[in-house]
């Protein structure tokens, strides 16, 4: 069994974000083709919400966090 590293560890986070980001979008054009409008603008709101998880993830890792 190894021993997990940073990059490795940052790399699976970032691999659900950006999957959360993608399925979150999904359900946004799901719901606004069922005529969920309100629905659909909640879902794309959380898929922006993971996208910019995203970034504050990589400033992070960089060790730039402020």
């Amino acid at each position: 069994m190894s021993i997990p590293t940073e990059g490795e560890t940052y790399a699976k986070i970032m691999e659900y974000l950006r999957k959360l980001q993608e399925e979150t979008a999904m359900m946004a054009h799901l719901q606004k083709a069922n005529d969920k409008t309100r629905l659909a603008l909640a879902w794309l709101a959380m898929s922006e919400k993971f996208k910019q998880m995203q970034h504050q993830f990589t400033i992070l890792a960089q060790g730039r966090l402020q």
